[in-house]
């Protein structure tokens, strides 16, 4: 049986990957149109060198992130949910007078 913890900071993990994700995909997009931008206006320079190189950094991230994320949700698709016990409503007691 795996401690409770290993679960909690997986599940702490995988809800900052998806909050991380849009980054990740507007920088792969940003970088996308700069390389196409500076690659129009002057092919094989310096610049649109750069523009590649974070695209396909923030590619490989946007990639990573996804994948494990996918691999999380199908990792945990074959075991139970365990939810919180159901909040009662605590028995009023009458203070003596």
């Amino acid at each position: 049986m795996t401690p409770k913890n290993d679960h909690t900071e997986s599940v702490r993990a995988a809800r900052q990957l998806r909050h991380i994700r849009p980054v990740y995909a507007g920088g792969a997009a940003l970088w996308a149109a700069s390389a196409a931008w500076t690659g129009w206006e002057d092919p094989g320079s310096r610049q649109m060198w750069v523009s590649v190189f974070f695209l396909a950094i923030f590619t490989a991230l946007l990639s990573v992130t996804s994948l494990w994320l996918w691999r999380q949700q199908s990792a945990g698709a074959g075991r139970p949910v365990h939810h919180a016990a159901p909040r009662r409503m605590a028995a009023r007691r009458q203070v003596s007078a």
